[in-house]
């Protein structure tokens, strides 16, 4: 199991690397594409949908996710960038006004809405996908990588010190120490490319400027407490629909929402707050 593990990420990381920074703009887009249909078909089969409703709710998703993709071909980049924008605001608005609350209170929607909020989860995160690369691969690792730093942190920090559970009926492994763990891990890494970005031209340097980089850090350490509203929201719909991964497409780790479950809720945050703040006169 573990050596069908370490092959597999070896695999994935190989491809996503190279596809971030050999390939081009389109076909990076239709790489992630391919990544947000896989996801819309596990979706499917979390939320309760019958066999013929999964197959419509792939119909459509094929054709939104071919929409989006000639958008991005096709139209003007500024349209695309705008409506990307609309697309992460309504992100912005459902991981705080209804993820929240649908953890909070533990809500079993009825199969179609569930469906509905599907196409929230994943398609805001191919946009941001698409925009975090068009602005910079190395913005898109970065941004990345305190998804990755936060679940780090959250593990170590909950098995040494996990007394508290966080939401047991959601996420029995989760605890409240976890999460300090993984706000505490971020925050780390914000200050250390703070200090770096003082020193060193980098790509995220503008980002940092304004005051020392405290309010980039700060907005790194809200994404990571809402990179675990991603990841419990997953599990919930996994409990709900009694499996325990989103499907086998990727061996040893589960399926794909398994992997970016935490990545929905915090890249197109990020990806909205970043594309508004490169906006010309608001960095420097």
């Amino acid at each position: 199991m573990l050596r069908t593990r370490v092959i597999t990420s070896v695999v994935v990381l190989v491809v996503l690397v190279g596809m971030l920074f050999f390939a081009s703009a389109y076909a990076w887009s239709l790489f992630v594409l391919a990544v947000a249909l896989a996801a819309c078909w596990e979706w499917s089969r979390l939320c309760g949908l019958g066999r013929t409703g999964q197959s419509v709710y792939l119909a459509l998703s094929g054709a939104m996710g071919g929409a989006a993709w000639m958008l991005h071909v096709r139209a003007p980049e500024g349209l695309f960038r705008e409506i990307a924008l609309v697309e992460l605001a309504f992100a912005a608005v459902f991981w705080i006004a209804v993820a929240l609350p649908w953890l909070r209170y533990q809500w079993r929607p009825a199969p179609v809405l569930a469906a509905l909020a599907g196409w929230l989860v994943v398609w805001p995160t191919w946009y941001a996908f698409v925009l975090l690369r068009e602005i910079g691969p190395w913005v898109f690792l970065a941004t990345a990588a305190l998804v990755w730093i936060a679940d780090i942190a959250a593990y170590f920090a909950g098995r040494r010190f996990g007394r508290n559970k966080l939401a047991p009926a959601v996420s029995p492994g989760k605890t409240w120490e976890g999460v300090y763990g993984a706000l505490a891990g971020v925050a780390v890494y914000g200050i250390a490319l703070a200090i770096l970005t003082r020193s060193t031209p980098t790509p995220v340097s503008a980002i940092f400027s304004p005051l020392f980089g405290l309010p980039a850090i700060a907005a790194m350490i809200v994404l990571a407490g809402l990179s675990i509203v991603g990841d419990l929201l997953e599990s919930w719909m996994k409990r709900g629909a009694g499996r325990k991964d989103s499907s086998s497409l990727l061996p040893g780790h589960g399926g794909v929402l398994d992997r970016i479950d935490a990545l929905t809720s915090t890249l197109p945050i990020a990806a909205l707050g970043i594309s508004l703040a490169a906006r010309p006169g608001l960095l420097p």
